[in-house]
C-alpha cells in the first residue's frame, strides 16, 4: 500500500512519480545487471555493479546532480568502492555495450507504448518509418594530458541514431568512438538493423549506392535525400505531380547502378521549394523504391519532412538533458552519457505517449513542453526518492504490463497541462546594425532607460 507521503507526490507531481515507477518496474538493477552480464564482451563485473553506474549517470543526465561525483558523493555511505574506481568503470563501457542500451530501453518500453495507446498512427499503412541520422558530440575540457597541451577541440565520438516517429522514440543506435570518422563508415553496422517492410529515411550524407541497394536487398524501402555526387540515368521525363504546402512536386523514373553493375529502377522526386531552405537550396530531391502504390511523390515530399522529427530530438537531448557532458574526455564515458540521454528520452516519450492517451494527440503535441516535463523532473525526482522508501516502489515490480498501464493512464489524467504549456517564440526579428564607438567600451544601461523615458514624456 502507498503512504500519505507518496499520494502527496501523485497529487503535486504525477509525471515525476510516473518516470520513477517505469524506471522501478523496467530498469530495475537486477534486470540491467543481467542485461550488461550477457552483452558486454571485454569488460566484467568485481565490486562495483554496471547498474550502479546506470544510477549515478542518469542523476546526472537528467539533470538531478550537476556532476557524476556529485552523484558519487550524495550516496558515498552506500558505495564499496572510491570513486577512482567509478571512473575506471565508466571509461571502460564499451561503445557497443552503449549502442545496446539504447535498443534494450526500446524494446523494454515499446510494449507499454503501444498498450497506453500513445502510438501515433503510422505514415505509410503497413510499413515501419526509421528515421537515421548522424551525431557527432560536442568537443570536451581538454582534462586528459594528451589533450593539454592541444588547443583543438577534442571530439570524444560520433553516433549514428535510429528514430521511430510513430512512438517518438530512439530505438537504436550505433556508436563510435572516433570522432573524425565518417558516417559513411558505419553504414554496414547499419545495414545489419535493416528489417524487410521498413522504410529508411535520412538526409543526403546516407545517398550511397551500397546502403540504398543494401536496403533493396533486404526487403525494405527507403526515402533518402539524393546526393549530387550519386550518378543517375533518366529512364522517363520529369513530369509534375501536383502542390503541397512548400512548393510544387515532380517525379520520374531514374535508373542507377551499384558498384557491381547492378541496376536499379527507382523514383527521383523533385519539391520545387516557394522559399529557399536556409542552406539557399531551392529544390529537394528524393530516392525512392517505394512503390507508386504504397505512396504518391506527394505522399513521400511531405512525409520527408518529418526528417526534422530527429533533429527536435536531437535539439530536446542538448537542451533538456545533459547529452554532451563537456567533462568526460574519455569517449567511451562519454557515449555511456549520450546512451544514457537516449533511454532517458524513451522513458519521457512513455510519459507523453500516456498523456497522448488521455489528454489526446493533438492538444500534446501543439501543446506540451518537454522542457518543462524535464525540468519538473530535475527540480523534484531527488527528493521524492529521499522522501518515499524504496519498498514503496516495490509495488511497481509486481503489476503486470496492463495494471501499470492502467495506473499510468490514471497518473496522466491528474497531471495539469497548464504547467507545462509551451510557449513558442516568434519569428526572430533582424538585429539592428551596432554601433561602435571606440571612446566608450561600456555604457550605462540605466542612463539609457532613462533617457528613454525622458523621450516618452516629450509631447
Amino acid at each position: 500500500m502507498l503512504d500519505a507521503v507518496f499520494h502527496r507526490f501523485v497529487d503535486q507531481s504525477p509525471v515525476t512519480v510516473m518516470v520513477g515507477g517505469l524506471l522501478e518496474r523496467v530498469l530495475t538493477p537486477e534486470k540491467l545487471d543481467a542485461w550488461f552480464e550477457q552483452t558486454t564482451e571485454k569488460q566484467y563485473t568485481r565490486e562495483l555493479l554496471f547498474s550502479t553506474i546506470f544510477d549515478l549517470m542518469s542523476q546526472v543526465v537528467c539533470g538531478i546532480r550537476p556532476s557524476m561525483h556529485a552523484a558519487y558523493q550524495a550516496k558515498v555511505s552506500a558505495m564499496s568502492v572510491s570513486i577512482k574506481s567509478v571512473y575506471n568503470k565508466l571509461n571502460g563501457i564499451e561503445a557497443p555495450t552503449s549502442s545496446a542500451l539504447v535498443g534494450y530501453s526500446a524494446a523494454c518500453l515499446d510494449p507499454i507504448v503501444t498498450q497506453l495507446g500513445g502510438t501515433l498512427p503510422p505514415a505509410i499503412p503497413n510499413y515501419r518509418l526509421k528515421i537515421v541520422d548522424g551525431n557527432c558530440l560536442s568537443a570536451t575540457q581538454h582534462r586528459l594530458s594528451e589533450l593539454r597541451v592541444l588547443s583543438s577541440g577534442a571530439l570524444p565520438g560520433k553516433s549514428l541514431v535510429v528514430y521511430d516517429p510513430a512512438r517518438q522514440m530512439a530505438i537504436d543506435a550505433i556508436c563510435c568512438e572516433d570522432g573524425h570518422v565518417q558516417e559513411r563508415a558505419l553504414f554496414d553496422h547499419l545495414l545489419e538493423r535493416v528489417e524487410a517492410d521498413d522504410i529508411w529515411m535520412g538526409d543526403r550524407n546516407f545517398c550511397t549506392r551500397a546502403f540504398l541497394s543494401g536496403i533493396e536487398a533486404r526487403s525494405a524501402y527507403f526515402i533518402i535525400r539524393h546526393h549530387q555526387n550519386l550518378p543517375w540515368e533518366a529512364v522517363s521525363f520529369l513530369i509534375e505531380q501536383g502542390r503541397i504546402e512548400t512548393g510544387v512536386v515532380y517525379e520520374q523514373t531514374v535508373r542507377i547502378r551499384d558498384e557491381d553493375g547492378i541496376s536499379y529502377l527507382w523514383r527521383r522526386i523533385v519539391l520545387r521549394l516557394d522559399q529557399p531552405t536556409r542552406d539557399g537550396d531551392t529544390e529537394i530531391v528524393i530516392l525512392s523504391n517505394l512503390p507508386k502504390g504504397a505512396a504518391t511523390a506527394k505522399q513521400i515530399a511531405r512525409l520527408y519532412r518529418q526528417r526534422w522529427n530527429i533533429e527536435q530530438a536531437f535539439q530536446e537531448l542538448t537542451q533538456h538533458l545533459n547529452a554532451e557532458i563537456n567533462t568526460l574526455g574519455y569517449p567511451s564515458a562519454a557515449l555511456f552519457a549520450f546512451a544514457l540521454a537516449l533511454v532517458a528520452y524513451n522513458i519521457l516519450a512513455v510519459v507523453k505517449a500516456a498523456l497522448r492517451g488521455v489528454h489526446g494527440v493533438e492538444k500534446i503535441e501543439q501543446e506540451f513542453s518537454g522542457y518543462y516535463l524535464a525540468d519538473e523532473i530535475a527540480t523534484t525526482y531527488r527528493g521524492m526518492m529521499i522522501a518515499i522508501p524504496p519498498e514503496q516502489w516495490g509495488v511497481f515490480r509486481q503489476w503486470t504490463i496492463p495494471q501499470l498501464v492502467q495506473m499510468l493512464l490514471q497518473l496522466a489524467g491528474q497531471v495539469d497541462l497548464r504547467r507545462f504549456k509551451k510557449h513558442p517564440r516568434g519569428p526572430k526579428k533582424t538585429p539592428p546594425k551596432r554601433e561602435k564607438d571606440e571612446t566608450k567600451p561600456h555604457v550605462s544601461t540605466a542612463r539609457l532607460l532613462a533617457k528613454r523615458k525622458t523621450k516618452k514624456k516629450k509631447p
